[in-house]
């Protein structure tokens, strides 16, 4: 029986999870950043500016989508030396819920930056907890991470390379819903925040997490429409949008688009726009590629799906070198 992986919904929304506005350190205002995506295509922006829930609803209309949210970094407080040799680890919480605007793991007077400290006011917090400390240590930020879903929020994990992490940091991670797979702004200054590796290093680990691109824009330079996340689902409404990314409803892309992702009788199939390869990647010492030319560019592939095999994951490639990433399916995802 044939399976659709992605493309069942008829919405395919194109999202920026990642974008910072003069709320925190940004240049744009949100209304100029709705402008200037809505013109590129995109339906859906997270506004995840640093350390402030400030929310944007009154953007949303019938053909944009506001995803309210913050970024948080916690960062090595025991380090002495300056803040571009510092280890950190960011990552953004997106509220599931229109109306949640309420932060987790908030502290009273700390953590707040540029123009954010201007929202100390207006933000929304549980007053009967105590100011939470952040320590660069596992335990405290899985607890984060475990509050943050337990309040509401979809975590992703950001640009490890630029925040100095390696697997020994990412690896005790636990409970993150999704990954950057691509920081576009990183890239754009030379930091390879394209986390192919990265991504499987987690999979391996038994981390089931899905992959998202994102641009994580602040406007002083050219860090927009490089990095976008598209969302399959059946209406541009909050909660519908929210459940597709909760179900993995999502590719991750850097300019090349997957139309449909099919399971059927051990092999998996893809339709994409035109590109010049289709990759398959495992989990374990196996991989499948198909090629096309510019004269027969690729627009379908199909691999075989063995038993060894822990899971499945997808790379479209386009003849300028940039990447479509399909989340990882487990084996027994497929199977169900």
């Amino acid at each position: 029986m044939e399976k659709i992986l992605f493309g069942k919904e008829k919405g395919l929304f194109k999202a920026n999870l990642h974008c910072h506005s003069v709320v925190s350190d940004g240049t744009k205002t949100p209304e100029e950043l709705k402008e200037m995506y809505v013109k590129q295509g995109y339906s859906v922006i997270a506004f995840t500016d640093h350390d402030v829930l400030v929310p944007h609803n009154e953007l949303t209309d019938g053909h944009f989508l506001t995803l309210n949210g913050y970024e948080v970094e916690i960062n090595d407080n025991t380090h002495t030396g300056p803040f571009s040799t510092c280890k950190t680890c960011h990552m953004c919480f997106i509220a599931l819920d229109e109306d949640n605007f309420t932060q987790v793991c908030y502290h009273r007077s700390a953590y707040l930056f540029g123009n954010a400290s201007k929202y100390r006011d207006i933000v929304k917090y549980d007053e009967s907890k105590p100011d939470f400390v952040r320590n660069y240590t596992p335990e405290c930020i899985n607890q984060m991470i475990s509050e943050a879903r337990n309040g509401g929020f979809f975590v992703t994990y950001n640009h490890p390379v630029w925040s100095l992490e390696t697997l020994d940091d990412y690896g005790k991670y636990k409970g993150l819903n999704a990954m950057e797979i691509c920081n576009y702004s990183c890239c754009e200054q030379g930091i390879q925040d394209y986390n192919e590796n990265q991504y499987d290093e987690m999979l391996r680990m038994g981390q089931r997490m899905y992959c998202v691109s994102a641009d994580d824009n602040h406007n002083y330079r050219n860090d927009s429409f490089g990095g976008f996340t598209v969302i399959n689902a059946p209406k541009l409404e909050y909660k519908a949008v929210t459940d597709a990314l909760l179900n993995g409803n999502i590719y991750a892309s850097q300019g090349p688009a997957i139309k449909e992702i099919r399971y059927e009788d051990g092999k998996i199939s893809i339709d994409c726009s035109d590109c010049q390869s289709v990759r398959i990647n495992t989990g374990v010492r196996r991989s499948d590629i198909s090629y096309g030319t510019h004269e027969e560019p690729l627009k379908h592939a199909e691999f075989e799906v063995k038993p060894d095999d822990v899971y499945v994951r997808l790379t479209v490639t386009d003849f300028s070198g940039k990447h479509a990433n399909s989340r990882a399916y487990f084996i027994d995802e497929l199977e169900k």
